[in-house]
């Protein structure tokens, strides 16, 4: 089982740690588009802060990021786990994680970036500020540059298990499951019921899937069906409709009424 997560728009800058090493991240065969993106965003980030600004889409007092930005080869790194921060990643808590959990992790959850384009949660990054739907001068758009390579090391990654699709619309741009390997790809989708009405709210997508993903970890099973996945989170614990099958995939809809 993979399960592929977004990664967060916040993180946490380490205080200390070794530099970045390529060589040291899983899916060696990404190393050119990363060194590709990273030339393009340190370059913009070391020019006009103005305008680095204006591209990477972020506020007169954030200019600090540009600048980090700047340095990401020479920033010094940590843990992915540690790096993302925010509600999913709040939730997750990986810390925390039960020893056996802790080891599921490492092999059976990744998350897509927009920089390296896919790391495991123990590889060691930088903080970095580069949304996915960003244009790089020079580069262009970030996520059709992932759709060219992705493929190759998310199958690989993948294996003959179950791909539990997480991701946001804007990172599962970065590469969409051709139809061979839809019987095997469950979607997720969180829906918050309130008053016979559903829809997505932000808040509680990102932290149910967090609280999901760590519920599968700690729970040890490895489902090799979209409905089997279902059968398993019902289990746990959770209100999961299942969707027709298709090309793309299997849709579950997880339906929460609190955070």
């Amino acid at each position: 089982m993979l399960i592929l997560l977004p990664p967060s728009e916040g993180k946490t800058a380490p205080r200390r740690g070794s530099p970045l090493d390529l060589d040291g991240l899983v899916a060696p065969t990404l190393r050119e588009p990363r060194t590709q993106v990273l030339d393009a965003l340190t370059a913009l980030c070391a020019g006009d802060v103005a305008d680095a600004a204006a591209v990477l889409g972020v506020g007169a007092g954030q200019h600090d990021l540009v600048a980090a930005n700047a340095h990401l080869r020479s920033a010094p790194t940590a843990r992915a786990d540690r790096v993302y921060t925010g509600v999913l990643y709040d939730a997750l808590d990986a810390a925390s994680l039960s020893p056996a959990a802790r080891r599921r992790a490492a092999t059976r959850v990744a998350v897509t970036s927009s920089v390296f384009g896919l790391v495991r949660l123990a590889d060691r990054i930088p903080a970095y500020r580069l949304a996915g739907d960003v244009a790089l001068p020079g580069l262009g758009p970030v996520a059709g540059l992932w759709r060219a390579h992705l493929g190759e090391a998310v199958t690989a990654a993948l294996g003959r298990g179950l791909l539990v699709d997480l991701r946001s619309g804007t990172y599962a741009a970065f590469w969409r499951p051709p139809a061979d390997l839809a019987p095997r790809v469950a979607t997720v989708r969180v829906l918050h019921e309130h008053g016979g009405t559903r829809k997505v709210v932000s808040h509680f997508n990102k932290a149910t899937k967090g609280r999901l993903v760590r519920a599968l970890l700690e729970d040890g099973r490895a489902p090799r069906t979209p409905a089997a996945l279902a059968d398993v989170l019902r289990d746990l614990g959770w209100h999961v409709e299942v969707g027709d099958a298709g090309p793309k995939g299997t849709q579950l809809d997880v339906v929460v009424t609190e955070v």
